[in-house]
C-alpha cells in the first residue's frame, strides 16, 4: 500500500487519506527574497544617512577613527534586530524565503555583525584616545567604566562575540544542537544590553524621527518575538494538543514517529515542511528541535522520521505514547510552491530522504527519486517507495557504494537520468553530500535557481 499507515492507536488516522488542501503561491520565487533584501539594504542606507546628517566635516586621524567607530556601531546596531528577527519564525519569511534560506542569511549577517562590534570597539577608542591624548589601554578602561550604559554594553559585546565564536565552523561541529541552540539564547540577552548604550551615547539618533524609528524597531522586534516565539506556540499547543501516538522503527537508528492531536488540518502544514518539536518528557522538554516530515500532513496524525544523531534524537526513539508535544510551524519553502519544470530530481541521503519521501507522493510531473546510501540496509522507505513509484508512475533509484565506488556523483545521475539538465532538483541530506551534489549538478548544465537545498546545517 502506498498510503502511510496511520499509527495503531489513531482511529481518526485510520479515517485519514485524503491529501490536504494546498494553498497557491501567491509570489514568484524570487520576489519576496529579492524584496526582503531591498529593504534591509535601504534600512542600512538610511541608518548611514543617520551619520551623514549629524556628520560636518571629518579631518584627522582622530576624526576618521572615530567616524569609522560611529559608521560601524550604527550598522552593528541595525544588524542586531534584523538578525533576530530573520530568526523570529514569521510565517510569511519562512514559507517564501525559506527557513534554510533565512539561516544562510543569519549566519553571514552574524559574522558581519561581529565584524562590526569589533572594528566599532577598537576605532572608538582608538580615536577618542588620539582626541585626548591618553594611552589606549587607559582610554578603554575609562570608556567602559565612566560612560553611561557601557558596563551593560560591555557585557553584551562580551556576550555576542563568545556567540559568534562558539558558531565558527570548527567549534559547531564539536558541539550537540541543544549546546549550541542554548548558546544562542545569550544573545536575546546581548541586544538588551546593548540598547541603553546606544540611546545614552548615540549622538547621531538624535532626540527626533531617528531616535524614534531606532526605538520603534528594537520594541517591534521584540514584540514580533514574544508572538511569534512564544505567545502563537502556546496559543496552538492548547489548540492542537498534540501527543505521540507511535514510535515505528524504519532502519539502522531510524525511527518515525507519529502525532496525534486536534484539528491538525487547520495546521496547513505542506510536504516538505517541518516543525520544531518539543516533547514534554525528562531530558527532552527543554529544547525545540528541528524535523521534516515525512508523509504528507493527514487531517488525523502527522508523521516524522528521526535518526538518531545525537542524545536528544536517541532519546525520541524511546518516547512512549501518549507522551506530550509541542510543535512550532510549519515552516519552510521546500515545497511544492518551489515547483516551476516538468520534470524533477529528488536527491537525498540518509535522514533527509524524510522530506523528499512526502514531495515524492504530492509532486505533479515526472518525478524521480534517488536516495544515496553506503549499504541497501540503510536505505529509507524502500516499500512506500516503490508502491508509490507505481502508483504515481514515478522512478525510484538508489545509488549505493563509498564515495570511491560510486565515483562522480554527476556521472552517477546523468546515467541515471540523461536529461539532468532539464530536471528541477529538490536536493536534502548531509552537508558534505548537499556541496558535492550542488557542483555536480551545475557542472551537468542545471541552472542555479532549479537546485532547491534544504539543510541540516543549525
Amino acid at each position: 500500500m502506498a498510503a502511510v499507515a496511520p499509527p495503531h492507536t489513531s482511529a481518526s488516522g485510520r479515517r485519514a487519506r485524503r491529501a490536504p488542501d494546498r494553498t497557491p503561491r501567491r509570489f514568484p520565487v524570487a520576489t519576496v527574497p529579492t524584496a526582503v533584501v531591498a529593504v534591509l539594504a535601504l534600512g542600512a542606507l538610511g541608518v548611514l544617512a543617520f551619520w551623514w546628517r549629524d556628520t560636518g566635516s571629518v579631518t584627522g586621524t582622530a576624526g576618521w577613527l572615530t567616524g569609522a567607530g560611529r559608521i560601524t556601531g550604527l550598522l552593528a546596531g541595525y544588524a542586531a534586530p534584523v538578525l533576530l528577527l530573520m530568526m523570529a519564525r514569521i510565517p510569511l519569511l519562512e514559507r517564501e524565503v525559506g527557513a534554510d534560506r533565512l539561516a544562510r542569511w543569519h549566519a553571514f549577517g552574524g559574522r558581519c555583525l561581529v565584524s562590526l562590534i569589533t572594528v566599532h570597539v577598537l576605532t572608538i577608542v582608538w580615536g577618542y584616545a588620539l582626541t585626548g591624548g591618553r594611552g589606549l589601554w587607559r582610554e578603554g578602561v575609562d570608556v567602559v567604566l565612566h560612560y553611561p550604559e557601557m558596563l551593560k554594553a560591555s557585557l553584551g559585546t562580551v556576550l555576542i562575540l563568545g556567540t559568534g565564536a562558539v558558531s565558527a565552523r570548527f567549534a559547531r561541529r564539536r558541539m550537540s544542537y541543544e549546546v549550541w541552540y542554548y548558546l544562542h539564547l545569550a544573545t536575546y540577552l546581548a541586544v538588551a544590553l546593548a540598547f541603553g548604550h546606544q540611546l545614552a551615547t548615540g549622538a547621531d539618533l538624535g532626540d527626533g524621527p531617528a531616535r524614534l524609528a531606532w526605538c520603534a524597531l528594537y520594541v517591534g522586534t521584540a514584540a514580533t518575538l514574544g508572538w511569534f516565539r512564544l505567545t502563537l506556540p502556546w496559543l496552538r499547543d492548547r489548540r492542537h494538543r498534540l501527543r505521540v501516538a507511535e514510535v515505528r522503527p524504519e532502519g539502522p537508528g531510524v525511527v518515525s514517529l507519529y502525532l496525534t492531536g486536534r484539528r491538525l488540518s487547520e495546521l496547513r502544514a505542506e510536504p516538505g515542511q517541518f516543525f520544531r518539536l518539543q516533547f514534554l518528557a525528562p531530558g527532552l522538554r527543554w529544547a525545540a528541535n528541528p524535523y521534516s516530515l515525512s508523509a504528507p500532513p493527514q487531517p488525523g496524525f502527522l508523521r516524522f522520521t528521526v535518526k538518531d544523531l545525537g542524545k536528544h534524537s536517541a532519546a525520541v526513539a524511546r518516547l512512549r505514547p501518549g507522551t506530550r508535544v509541542r510543535a512550532e510551524g510549519p515552516y519552510g519553502a521546500f515545497t511544492e510552491r518551489m515547483h516551476r519544470r516538468p520534470k524533477v530530481l529528488l536527491l537525498g541521503a540518509g535522514v533527509g530522504v524524510a522530506p523528499l519521501r512526502a514531495l515524492f507522493e504530492t509532486l505533479p510531473g515526472e518525478v524521480t527519486l534517488v536516495q544515496r546510501a553506503r549499504r541497501a540496509e540503510d536505505l529509507l522507505f524502500t516499500a512506500e517507495l516503490e508502491a508509490l513509484a507505481v502508483r504515481r508512475g514515478g522512478r525510484v533509484h538508489p545509488v549505493l557504494g563509498s564515495r570511491s565506488e560510486v565515483g562522480d556523483l554527476g556521472g552517477a545521475l546523468r546515467r541515471l537520468l540523461p536529461d539532468l539538465a532539464e530536471h528541477e532538483v529538490y536536493l536534502c541530506g548531509p552537508d558534505r553530500l548537499a556541496e558535492e551534489a550542488v557542483r555536480s549538478l551545475r557542472a551537468a548544465g542545471v541552472r542555479p535557481d532549479r537546485i532547491h537545498r534544504e539543510s541540516f546545517a543549525f
